[in-house]
């Protein structure tokens, strides 16, 4: 297991290499100049050019890339054009928020579309099954854009049940920042208020953000489920006598759960570098509305750092999913 864990990281330089050369030069061939768009139009030639020389930009792109990965290497992401502040120090700021937000979603994935689809499975061809693929249709289809302000429109704006955008009430204060997620440190520092307020603001964006998933994990499981029930060693548990607890929880759901980590641990990735729609309505603080802003803004510096750590989330994530592999499964340690 640790020569497998060292080979993967292993595999994450040159992961991150690849992705370095292409944002970096994908970025050279916009046709805009970042430099004026930082200033304004209304800047002057030589304080255009001055800004262009402190940033480096009237160097070739060979050497800028190279100086890149010189700063890249020491763990210096370059400073943001927008914000003048160090790339590092922004993603520090903005990535708490998104990794809060990514968990909730995960929650109401998890907790919504295992039980559903475990339940549609062993319930097939009833009302229940019918019930279940029909909301997980419709969870697949709806744009979350329009998820979002639905959930505004009904809860926050009309019924007045749940806060609206935003982390935090304006009239509260942040809670003593140890992680960066608002409902772990207000829980950690004893915060109530904080805490119960910034739950409530996590849930409409979660449900919004987590209802394509969900749809997607409750298909999973339920085909997961549907496949292993049909199998012989499930009829010989059954032979034998086994309660219809054991023969499920102990063979079927622990052999079909292979491929519902694996889109779990898809999902995960995606939720956490793509929740750009869902923070942009819900005036969340993420790293998803720091790449749009950058984006637009041409801050080249800002869009790379994000892209690299898009790019170390997702063979983290698939290594975790590797190891529950080997917990679930004892064969797959001998492989």
């Amino acid at each position: 297991m640790a020569r497998f864990i060292l080979r993967r990281l292993g595999g994450l330089v040159f992961v991150l290499f690849g992705v370095s050369i292409m944002t970096f030069f994908l970025a050279q061939i916009v046709p805009a100049d970042p430099v004026t768009a930082a200033l304004g139009t209304n800047a002057r030639e030589a304080q255009i050019e001055a800004y262009r020389r402190q940033l480096g930009l009237d160097q070739p792109v060979v050497v800028q890339y190279v100086r890149y990965m010189g700063r890249l290497l020491q763990g210096d992401l370059g400073a943001s054009i927008r914000t003048r502040r160090p790339v590092a120090d922004d993603l520090r700021d903005f990535l708490p928020a998104t990794v809060e937000l990514t968990l909730a979603a995960m929650l109401v994935t998890i907790l919504v579309g295992i039980p559903l689809g475990v339940i549609a499975a062993l319930r097939r061809n009833t009302w229940i099954d019918a019930a279940a693929r029909i909301l997980a249709l419709i969870g697949g289809a709806m744009p979350i854009f329009y998820v979002g302000l639905l959930l505004l429109g009904v809860f926050y704006r009309q019924l007045r049940w749940l806060p609206g955008p935003g982390r935090l009430d304006s009239t509260l204060q942040p809670p003593t920042t140890l992680t960066g997620l608002y409902t772990v440190d207000a829980l950690l520092t004893g915060n109530w208020p904080v805490f119960t307020d910034a739950l409530a603001h996590l849930v409409l964006p979660a449900i919004t953000l987590g209802l394509y998933s969900t749809a997607v994990l409750l298909r999973m499981t339920r085909s997961s489920m549907l496949e292993m029930l049909g199998q012989d060693f499930v009829r010989t548990a059954r032979a034998k006598g086994l309660s219809q607890r054991l023969v499920i929880g102990r063979h079927v759901f622990k052999n079909a759960l292979p491929p519902i980590l694996t889109i779990l641990g898809v999902i995960f990735g995606s939720l956490l570098s793509g929740a750009v729609l869902t923070e942009t309505i819900f005036n969340w603080p993420g790293i998803g509305r720091y790449a749009t802003t950058s984006v637009t803004t041409l801050d080249y510096p800002a869009v790379m750092g994000v892209a690299l750590v898009a790019a170390v989330i997702y063979p983290l994530v698939n290594t975790l999913v590797d190891i529950g592999y080997s917990v679930i499964d004892p064969r797959v340690r001998t492989n």
